[in-house]
């Protein structure tokens, strides 16, 4: 048997999925309880993280105490790579959202299954390529659209509204002020736009969490940007929008 047929072989028995599930060397399972800290920004970048169940939020801290939202992902998500691309320091802090189960992977180990393993390396690969256009787009919504819109967004995400799959309907519970740090507003205007979506029949609260219905896509789709909506918001909580 030749070298090359025994790498073919090698290639067709290596399984991305069962990589992801299961131990071994380099790679441990972890659980981590709903609003625990996974890492802190400035711990060493030495691991990759793979969400098998849950959701997990990325934020940032600058050097005046602002903290910012960079990304909220959930089942099948990679984070921590930076050690991959020569960072010896992480640049932000990841938050458990919900409880979950995460997957632990060694740099090295990480590395070294990129180098050796096409599959997995297409997939990790496609990962960041679908994230980067999640980033983009995160930026338009910051940059032109209104709070109410950025918010409807926010919760049709958290639902799974828009990928492939059945929708999560139901969402964990999460506090205003996170959606507001997310979203990059003021708790008060979360608190009269959630209950204006509520009145509207686009959101219900519930004992098992936050039930979002495909009709708040409206808000999102609705090219007409509802003007005065900001307004009222900081009419009714005395908050001055800029």
């Amino acid at each position: 048997m030749t070298a090359q047929t025994v790498l073919a072989k090698e290639e067709r028995d290596f399984d991305p999925k069962k990589f992801l599930a299961t131990i071994g060397e380099g790679r441990e399972l972890m659980d981590f309880a709903k609003e625990k800290i996974i890492f802190t920004q400035g711990d060493a970048a030495d691991a990759v993280f793979y969400i098998r169940e849950g959701k997990v939020r990325l934020t940032v801290v600058s050097k005046v105490g602002k903290e910012a939202t960079l990304g909220i992902l959930s089942e099948g998500g990679f984070f921590g790579e930076g050690g991959l691309a020569g960072q010896s320091l992480r640049m932000g802090s990841a938050t458990s959202m919900t409880d979950c189960k995460l997957l632990q992977i060694d740099k090295k180990a990480m590395l070294l299954a990129l180098h050796q393993e096409h599959t997995f390396s297409d997939l990790f690969v496609a990962f960041l390529l679908a994230r980067n256009i999640r980033y983009e787009e995160d930026l338009v919504d910051q940059l032109f659209n209104s709070s109410e819109k950025r918010l409807a967004r926010i919760l049709l995400l958290l639902a799974h509204f828009g990928k492939g799959g059945t929708p999560q309907t139901v969402i964990p519970k999460i506090s205003q002020e996170a959606l507001a740090a997310m979203i990059g507003t003021t708790r008060p205007r979360v608190s009269f736009f959630m209950n204006r979506f509520r009145k509207l029949g686009f959101i219900d609260y519930g004992a098992g969490g936050l039930q979002i219905h495909s009709s708040l896509l409206s808000v999102v789709l609705d090219d007409k940007q509802p003007a005065t909506a900001d307004s009222e918001a900081s009419c009714a909580n005395g908050v001055t929008v800029v």
